[in-house]
This record gives structure tokens, sequence and C-alpha cells, in this order.
């Protein structure tokens, strides 16, 4: 789960991490209010979305070609920059061309930035720790830090025996060249990012840029956290702060199903039971020549309703041409399956090609069920068949 900046600060400034004074504004009187309340005399007006590179990014419809973060020097200026923001479509290199609406503002007071770094703690799935990365780099993005320039990134893996020590700090601080009290800054400011880290079962804490301040303090300019979904159950405030209009729609609806969904870019949706063999119907239906729609697992213990569910969702994404469904039958009954299939198709009146493979416990009953529907579903044999026979469908419906 992500959550926006100004909740994000929110929960590390509990940890004790040092970040601007700011207040969340939905309103172009309210961002005048907070700015007022913050003091001057200058001001920086954030459109919050999920995304980054809002500074960078740029609105549909604004004629100045300003982009999504503002410094102001006036309340009316923050008054008139927030009305020109609320409403409007940020596109920035992380939204993709669609863009996101800008529905909430965070206004921030002015910083004296002497240095701009890059910090961040993520989970390495190398090592399987808790990781530190960080750069000189600061304002940009890591990964292009890590394509052009791979030597200006610092790791350290935290071993979870010992957890952050503050010889870890040290040494990051000393590989960004900080000295003298910007060093003690900076380890207090790990430390504290560390612990908010574990204790909020994150997977990703992330600040660009982290500044140093003319009077050599660190801090947090920006910031963005996601959590362990499976972890939400533990921190209920955390989970409160969910924006369900900055999630697809479509994996809102899988999840409110127990149903693993990631939407995708292809044109052929796929349905599988289980994570393992849903990566490798994706795998084969592009060495066929296709491009997958999406991944979805239906989970080993699905019901006839979760696979209806199932099915709409993937119909309901207009990009898909035509259907893959894809079972092994082991814990999940081939006849369960086929019966969401054919609930689902007759439900939402199945518009594209719907290829179905089978194998495993009650398969005979499945492929009773399916051809006993009198809808034009085509039974492949095995997995190979399966993919070579929906590209192809789906080449000769276009």
């Amino acid at each position: 789960m992500n959550i926006h900046e100004y909740q994000a600060k929110s929960l590390l400034k509990k940890y004790g991490v040092a970040v601007p004074r700011g207040g969340v504004a939905f309103t172009p009187e309210e961002a005048a209010k907070t700015a007022t309340e913050l003091g001057g005399p200058i001001w920086v007006v954030k459109s919050q979305i999920h995304a980054g590179g809002r500074g960078a990014g740029r609105f549909k419809n604004d004629p100045d070609g300003k982009g999504g973060v503002r410094v102001v020097k006036s309340i009316d200026e923050v008054r008139d920059n927030a009305g020109k923001m609320l409403g409007e479509v940020l596109v920035t290199k992380q939204t993709g061309p669609a863009g996101k609406e800008v529905k909430r503002l965070y206004i921030e007071e002015g910083c004296d930035i002497a240095r701009e770094l890059y910090l961040s703690l993520l989970i390495d799935r190398a090592t399987s720790r808790i990781t530190i990365m960080a750069s000189t780099e600061g304002g940009m993005e890591i990964e292009e830090v890590a394509a052009e320039n791979p030597e200006k990134i610092l790791k350290e893996a935290i071993d979870p025996a010992t957890g952050l020590m503050p010889f870890h700090a040290r040494k990051i601080a000393f590989g960004l060249g900080l000295k003298g009290k910007q060093v003690n800054s900076a380890v207090k400011f790990l430390m504290a990012m560390y612990k908010a880290f574990t204790d909020l079962d994150a997977s990703i804490v992330e600040v660009n840029p982290l500044v140093i301040t003319g009077d050599d303090q660190v801090l947090a300019l920006d910031a963005k956290m996601n959590f362990d979904d499976n972890a939400l159950f533990r921190h209920a405030d955390v989970a409160e702060m969910r924006d369900e209009d900055e999630e697809d729609p479509m994996e809102l609806e899988a999840q409110r199903h127990e149903l693993n969904y990631i939407k995708l870019d292809g044109s052929i949706g796929c349905m599988v039971n289980g994570a393992g063999l849903a990566m490798a119907t994706m795998d084969i239906i592009k060495l066929y020549g296709g491009s997958p729609a999406n991944f979805l697992d239906v989970g080993g213990g699905a019901t006839k309703e979760r696979v209806t569910a199932a099915f709409k969702i993937i119909l309901s994404d207009e990009n898909v041409e035509g259907i893959l469904v894809n079972i092994f039958g082991g814990i999940m009954r081939c006849d369960v399956i086929a019966e969401g299939v054919v609930a689902a198709a007759r439900e939402v009146s199945l518009h594209v090609p719907l290829v179905v493979r089978l194998e495993g416990t009650n398969v005979e009953l499945g492929k009773k069920i399916l051809e006993e529907s009198g809808l034009p579903i085509v039974s492949a044999n095995d997995l190979g068949d399966a993919a070579d026979k929906v590209v192809k469908a789906v080449k000769e419906a276009a």
C-alpha cells in the first residue's frame, strides 16, 4: 500500500525524522489559511498524487506550463496556484500520458537548501535484508543514477540480528561527504527512519531529496512510504490512510474478492490458479507472439463466485481482446472453475475469444460443463496448445 507525501511525513515525524512544517489542503482557501499559519516568506505548493516526478510534471490544461511542485512568495500566490492545480490532471513520467487528477495539496514552509542528497530503506530481495541506499545525486530518479553513475550509489545491508547500528549510519554519512554536526544530524535521522521502517512494516521509505540546510541540519524535503499489505492488520492507523482514488479500480475490486490481480498493458487476459503457473502462462503467451493484459491468480480455494468476479474484472479491461483460462485442479476443482467461467460469460455477454485449458481434479466434469454451456469456448489440450490458440484467435479477430 502506498500513501501520500504528507501522510508519510506525518508518520516519520512521530519517530523523530526531521521534516519541514506543512499542512494538507483540499481547497484554495484552505491552502491560503495553512500558509498563513505557517508564516512566510516562502512556501511550497505540492500536488499530492501517488507518483514521482511531480516537480517535472505538467498539467494537461495549464497554459503556463508549470509543474506540480511550485515555490511561491505570497499568500495570494499560494491561493492562485492552488486554484490552478486542484482538480487538474498532472502528467509525470510515472503516471503515463493519462496522468492523475490532483485532489489535495501539501503546503509546506520554505527551506534553506545547501545540498540535495538521496536516501532510502528497502528490502533487498538478493540478500533478504533491509538495505540502506544513498547517493550524492539528490533530486534525481535513482534509476537514472544507477544507469548513468552507478558508482555514486552507496549500499549497506543491515544484519537483522543487530539491526541498524550507529556505525552503519556514520558510514553512510561519511560516504555522502557530510562533516561536523551534519554527521550527528544524519545519524539521528537515519536511526529514526529505520525504526519507522521496521515498526510500521514498511516495504520502502524513500527521501528524495534529503537536504542539508544552511545551518547543517538534515531534513526530509520529500518522503515516500510503501507498506506490506500482509501486515496492515497490525496497523489500523496506516490502513486508514489508504486513498482508493489513487488506485486502479480493477485492482481494488480484485482485493475485495481476495484475488491477486495486477493490470498490464497487453491484450490477452489471463485467469490462472497459482502464482507460478500464472507467471508461466504469461511467459508462454509472449513466446507465442501475444502479450498478457494482466496477472490474475484466483488461488487454490476459489469459489464459483470468486471465479465469476475474476472473469468480470478481466472483461472490464477495454484492452482485452482474448482470454486464456489455465487451471491445474489440485485443491481447486476444475468443475468449480468451469461453472464460474460459464456464469460470468453469460452475465457479461462474452464478446472476445475464450480459450480454456483444464487439468487435474474433476477435469472431465469441468470440460463437460464447458461443452454443454452452448458458449463459444475453445478447449485446449495443454498450455502450449492454449497459448497458440488464444494468440491466433486474437490476431484473427483483429
